[in-house]
């Protein structure tokens, strides 16, 4: 293990010089990649200092309990030694999957839509339950949230969502939530008392930068409309919502929530370079299904990943069989034990492909 550390520190010692030149740090695309390596490698560099000091205080344990002259010294060894060597095997394990090839999308920022499935008006009001989920997530993160377009619902919610969630590491937290959330529960609008069962899709794109993706401003139309709330009454009377369409692709992307026609058009441009960016993606995550059978899967978009079952307050996560009951805290953000399940597996499944040692 110490061997492939030591590469590491290697690695991470010229990384550390690269990001003061000035050649790198007037090419952006560059600079930015290496400083995202420089913070990948600075953990792993921590821990094998770690593993030197551990491993380094067993021997030298040994040392002094073989020796035997001070019986003072040699009890002061060995419950130095029963602790170094409590620690080492949790140690190496932090490190195995610390060595685990990261996607190189995960420290991005995301683009998250949520979107109301079959359910009617019960869809709506469950995507913006959904939407308060992940706020109230994120806003525990400490990441910055900002909406991007809104299509509301007749009885509260949202028909549609998108939202921009910025941070550290945010597409590596959040790409596993992607798919069909279901929802089980006595709707507002029901008077009967009956459970019905609803959906909202998620759907988590990595924010491409424009390095990532270059768009030829010939191939989108750009269409200007005055934005609109609940209704469909308009809000304003200046046409400062912006819908863009890259005609190539017909994707689609709209942006109404600034009050100025320029903020918009960035905003847009943004979901739009990341629409593109995320179906290029799709394509390779799909070739890399293909060679693994992954039951945790960040492409599928029609895949059930999760039911919230109100009269039981209970969430299911279906992909790996995990339950809690703890339905109002998770719906008030605190779904980081899904997070952690989900992640782990996915890690050990990583592990065993790519066998480190």
């Amino acid at each position: 293990m110490l061997d492939r550390l030591q590469i590491i520190k290697q690695r991470f010692d010229e990384v550390s010089d690269l990001i003061i030149q000035p050649d790198v740090i007037s090419d952006q695309k560059r600079y930015v990649q290496l400083n995202k390596e420089y913070k990948d490698l600075k953990g792993l560099v921590e821990k094998r200092e770690e593993y030197i000091k551990v491993t380094g205080g067993i021997k030298e344990a040994q040392e002094i309990i073989a020796d035997g002259s001070d019986a003072e010294m040699v009890e002061m060894a060995k419950m130095e030694l029963d602790e170094n060597k409590a620690r080492l095997p949790q140690l190496e394990e932090e490190i195995k999957f610390m060595l685990i090839p990261k996607d190189p999308e995960d420290a991005k920022n995301v683009m998250v839509e949520i979107r109301a499935g079959t359910g009617g008006d019960e869809a709506s009001i469950f995507a913006g339950d959904l939407f308060r989920m992940y706020t109230k997530y994120c806003e525990s993160k400490g990441w910055r949230t900002s909406v991007v377009d809104i299509n509301e619902g007749t009885s509260g919610g949202f028909k549609e969502v998108i939202f921009e969630v910025t941070g550290e590491d945010v597409y590596g937290t959040l790409k596993f939530e992607a798919g069909v959330h279901r929802v089980q529960r006595v709707p507002q609008t029901e008077t009967q008392g009956r459970i019905h069962t609803s959906a909202a899709t998620v759907m988590v794109l990595p924010e491409a930068e424009e390095f990532d993706v270059q768009i030829d401003m010939n191939d989108v139309r750009i269409d200007l409309f005055c934005s609109s709330g609940p209704g469909g009454q308009s809000v304003n009377t200046t046409k400062s919502a912006v819908r863009m369409t890259h005609i190539p692709t017909g994707l689609v992307a709209q942006c109404q929530d600034e009050k100025s026609q320029h903020k918009n058009k960035d905003k847009a441009l943004q979901v739009l370079r990341s629409r593109l960016y995320e179906m290029e993606l799709a394509k390779k995550q799909e070739a890399d299904a293909a060679k693994r059978s992954s039951q945790v899967s960040s492409g599928d978009r029609s895949a059930k990943i999760r039911t919230y079952n109100y009269p039981q307050g209970r969430v299911t996560d279906h992909r790996i069989g995990l339950t809690l009951y703890d339905l109002d805290g998770v719906m008030n953000g605190s779904i980081q034990k899904l997070i952690d399940e989900i992640q782990l597996v996915n890690n050990t499944e990583k592990l065993k492909e790519s066998e480190v040692f």
